[in-house]
């Protein structure tokens, strides 16, 4: 089998590239070890930048999610019980956020790779990389009991923290940058409208909670949990008193609660590797990087490593213009490293740390003030909300 870029990963960032490079000619092949019907269950992020929006309407993908999606011109922070609502749009020149989930997301994706034949195939369990410094590197995996080898000319690693090809890199290439931090996000998804048009960010003595959407029927909501905690001893019940008590009265009182679709518990951590390439193989999205969701950065960075990887692929096959491909990772790093910052940062000044003394508590208290105070500091943060231009490829 032979193709000029082989995908690993049918998320998002895979499927996208792959719209991306189908329209443009370039053909490609995608490799998922998970079935398509694992792939759309994930339950992730719904907040999508404008650079993302924009980016799968020139795959041409953008149709339902302007539809069905949610444009946002602000956000609502709640500090001390005190609503600050952040007008995003009219900070930022007139960007704005837009609530789909990354489900459908998915799901615009894998109907599009339908509709154009494109190769992708499910349930590929045993994918091995080879030859990563030569022309032709491979990928070999089992496909209906029979081994294949796929050629091709470059390799898009796109499957995640745990995947393959992160691990394919020989020991010592890569630097590894990482912090973990003593708490995570209980989710709970239910069939309930919103209790906000737009999203609550709440930081409160018992702890960070958010009050999200992904549709104007369906709720996605949070609070911090330390790591010590088991999601079955959260029943709905506790779930929605715990988030009561960290809103407003006046948003408690209009929460509609319900039975839970889903509650997990994810822990929070940053983590980088440099660099994010090696030989012919180039790593995307959760395979080099992973932020706190405290930013709404996952997602929408994994899109930003699309469009960078699939420009210099425009350019190699059509210009023949190979010397790009040397600098993916350095123009990837760039905005990288500043998602990182600001996710940190929110993830600091919003949540409770179990380490922060009285002094820190002031600081940090002071920070949230000075930010919220000041039309400087509140540009800032929206900007780096609605999300950061995507670097330059030249």
């Amino acid at each position: 089998m032979n193709t000029c870029i082989a995908i690993i990963g049918a998320g998002p960032a895979g499927l996208l590239l792959g719209q991306l490079l189908q329209r443009a000619g370039i053909d490609n092949v995608i490799l998922e070890r998970q079935s398509a019907d694992y792939v759309l269950g994930r339950i992730r992020a719904g907040v999508l930048e404008q650079g993302m929006v924009d980016l799968l309407h020139e795959a041409g993908v953008g149709e339902r999610m302007m539809r069905e999606g949610e444009v946002h011109d602000g956000v609502e922070l709640v500090v001390e019980g005190r609503r600050e609502r952040l007008d995003l749009h009219g900070l930022t020149g007139g960007r704005t956020v837009t609530v789909y989930g990354q489900t459908e997301v998915t799901r615009d994706l894998m109907q599009a790779r339908r509709d154009n034949g494109a190769r992708t195939f499910y349930e590929v369990p045993d994918v091995s990389l080879h030859d990563l410094d030569s022309d032709r590197p491979r990928v070999r995996f089992t496909l209906d009991g029979e081994p294949v080898e796929l050629s091709c000319d470059y390799i898009a690693g796109c499957d995640g923290y745990h995947g393959i090809s992160r691990q394919s890199i020989p020991a010592g290439v890569l630097q590894t940058f990482e912090r973990v931090y003593p708490f995570g996000w209980l989710g709970l998804l239910s069939d309930t409208p919103p209790v906000n048009p737009e999203l609550i960010y709440a930081s409160h003595p018992r702890g960070f909670a958010l009050c999200s959407m992904r549709s104007p029927t369906r709720s996605r909501y949070y609070v911090q949990v330390g790591l010590c905690e088991r999601v079955e001893d959260w029943s709905d019940e506790r779930f929605w008193d715990e988030l009561k008590r960290r809103l407003p009265e006046e948003v408690a009182g209009q929460l509609v609660t319900g039975p839970s679709l889903e509650k997990s518990i994810a822990p929070l951590r940053s983590f980088v590797v440099e660099p994010m390439q090696h030989g012919r193989l180039f790593l995307l999205g959760d395979a080099a990087h992973i932020v706190p969701p405290t930013g709404a950065k996952g997602l929408n960075l994994a899109a930003s490593d699309v469009s960078t990887l699939y420009r210099i692929l425009l350019q190699v096959y059509r210009d023949g213009r190979t010397d790009l491909l040397a600098r993916y990772s350095a123009i990837c790093l760039r905005r990288i490293w500043k998602a990182e910052r600001f996710s940190w940062w929110m993830t600091r000044l919003l949540h409770r740390f179990p380490d922060t003394d009285p002094f820190d508590e002031r600081i940090l208290r002071a920070e949230l003030d000075y930010v919220l105070g000041s039309e400087a500091g509140r540009r800032t943060l929206a900007e780096n909300y609605v999300g950061l231009p995507y670097e330059a490829i030249e």
